[in-house]
């Protein structure tokens, strides 16, 4: 990972950090404060693992894994908590309007459903593969690592950010939940289905819309976008970037293929939410790919330098590091 990416991503992380604060200085939410302290917590010995294995070890690739890993620990975190101060802007629902396009489309989602319900292996497979995607978030980053190609993990983590910032600016202008809040399923097809999220985590998130957060915890964080789907923008992102992988690029398309049949039947999700989030992935990485292209590349160990920190925190973390590690 270069130095302008690293530096790149400490102001994601930053902007996030400090949006989440000041709305929580300028609003009461009721957070779980300890909680989220305790991911900050991780995300730093991450990040100061990083510095001791780029300073004392100049193990490169495993710092650029460390380093990307703490950025999506501290970013997740941040973005969902903004995410539900967000529910206290957002705009109407437009979910009737979504399931009206794909009517016209000629997508019928309860359909879709009792097929799902008639085929159970079909959809327990289904099933595996839409929970899937948060692990192969996390098994990308340590591949990249620790297979000698770090110059990935810096776009990767990049595109992530880039394509959650989109994504939630649409559903704050334009929230949707997906097919599942509009549509009631037959008693006998919703009892047959083994799903990711139900009817009941449907109303729970209108319910969100209606009357506010409520206890914010990152041990019970939701799903809150509908439109467009970052769970496909996180699919499309891990095929793209695992491409430099020659083992694992055709097992990461075809599990993500599954992935994006998976999406309306595990996510609940309309089906004009996959084609915004498509749009959303490729914009994300034209974004995260150019901003690559321009930072100078590592042409040895030597230039590597994690200029985004300052030299006193490096030399410091190293030294207390060397006598820990």
């Amino acid at each position: 990972m270069t130095p302008l990416l690293q530096r790149i991503l400490l102001a994601v992380a930053a902007a996030v950090i400090g949006a989440d604060l000041v709305w929580a200085s300028l609003i009461h939410f009721d957070i779980d404060i300890i909680s989220y302290l305790g991911l900050a917590a991780v995300a730093l010995f991450l990040v100061l693992g990083g510095v001791y294995y780029e300073r004392a070890r100049r193990d490169f690739n495993l710092s650029a894994m460390l380093f990307g890993t703490s950025f999506l620990v501290v970013f997740s975190a941040g973005f969902s908590l903004l995410n539900y101060f967000l529910l206290t802007i957002a705009g109407p629902r437009i979910d009737d309007v979504l399931a009206a396009a794909d009517r016209a489309m000629g997508v019928d989602w309860p359909a879709i459903m009792g097929f799902a319900a008639a085929h159970e292996s079909f959809n327990l497979a289904l099933h595996a593969a839409y929970q899937s995607v948060l692990p192969q978030v996390a098994v990308l980053v340590a591949c990249l690592g620790c297979t000698g190609k770090r110059e990935a993990i810096g776009p990767f983590c990049l595109a992530l950010s880039i394509g959650a910032a989109v994504t939630a600016v649409i559903w704050t202008l334009f929230p949707a939940f997906g097919a599942f809040s509009v549509y009631a399923l037959k008693p006998d097809v919703a009892q047959r289905l083994v799903l990711a999220l139900d009817a009941d985590y449907a109303r729970a998130l209108v319910g969100l819309l209606e009357n506010g957060p409520g206890r914010i915890s990152p041990h019970d964080v939701k799903g809150l976008i509908g439109l467009p789907s970052f769970h496909l923008v996180m699919a499309i992102l891990i095929v793209w970037y695992a491409r430099g992988l020659k083992w694992l690029r055709l097992p990461a398309a075809l599990l993500n293929l599954v992935v994006l049949v998976a999406t309306p039947i595990q996510g609940g999700h309309h089906v004009v939410d996959l084609i915004a989030g498509l749009l959303v992935a490729t914009l994300a990485i034209l974004c995260a790919d150019r901003i690559a292209g321009a930072s100078p590349r590592i042409r040895s160990a030597e230039d590597f330098e994690m200029l985004s920190l300052p030299e006193s925190l490096l030399d410091s973390s190293s030294a207390a590091s060397s006598r820990t590690i």
